[in-house]
């Protein structure tokens, strides 16, 4: 199950995989920044998220960018965490701005999320792909409506928003999922769909040692184990 659920391929390729593009072994400063972010938004350590909103604007995080991370997290930490963080990133882009510092706004998706049937579609469309095959299981045959709510709003409404792409989202989710204990499964199911939208286990080992290098040693024992696992169902990945 993927952080509550995950997503089945289709022939039209998610925004944040493009032919474009070429994996890379390392992550950007900006990447860096994101799973930082995340996870000290995840703990509401707010003066180390204070300390990771500057480093990601510093590194070339845009103002929307960073509030869509925080928006997109509530789904997996929960609202008053995600209002928190948005309270403390206005105030990092208010006291920048006094310092001179203009950071760049960034924008706002290019599209309305659909509505109704539509967006339920494109919501288990986007679920799937994400994880690889439709979401299926025992959680979801007893409750049937988690499921629908994942697609239509974590899939559908959220993930329908291309202000942000697809790998930005997953370092931000797994950010969040390794520092909070008890999810374990969510967090081994994310570290697959970040493979499946173009990041690479170099990179998300270096996700690990960049948690490790920010004083958070248990949320990075936390990747490092859900890669492992990962790798060990896959054979063939590096």
């Amino acid at each position: 199950m993927l952080a509550p659920g995950l997503v089945a391929h289709s022939a039209a390729e998610p925004q944040a995989m493009t032919s474009t593009q070429s994996p890379s072994e390392t992550l950007s400063a900006k990447q860096q920044a994101i799973p930082l972010i995340a996870a000290f938004m995840a703990t509401s350590d707010m003066p180390r998220l204070r300390a990771a909103l500057n480093q990601g604007l510093d590194a070339g995080l845009t103002i929307s960018e960073a509030k869509e991370i925080l928006v997109q997290l509530y789904a997996y930490t929960g609202f008053p965490r995600s209002l928190n963080a948005l309270g403390e990133l206005k105030k990092v882009v208010e006291e920048r701005e006094q310092r001179g510092i203009h950071d760049a706004p960034g924008r706002e998706p290019s599209h309305p999320a659909p509505t109704g049937e539509a967006l339920l579609a494109a919501g288990a469309a986007n679920q799937t792909r994400i994880s690889g095959a439709p979401v299926k299981g025992p959680v979801f045959d007893f409750a049937p409506v988690i499921n629908q709510f994942l697609q239509a709003h974590l899939f559908g409404d959220i993930f329908e928003r291309d202000n942000l792409d697809w790998p930005s989202r997953e370092l931000a989710t797994v950010g969040a999922l390794a520092a909070t204990p008890g999810v374990e499964p969510q967090l081994r199911s994310h570290v697959g769909a970040s493979i499946r939208v173009g990041l690479t286990t170099s990179q998300l080992r270096q996700l690990a040692q960049v948690l490790a290098e920010h004083g958070d040693a248990d949320a990075a024992k936390r990747t490092r184990e859900a890669l492992d696992a990962y790798l060990a169902g896959n054979t063939g990945r590096k």
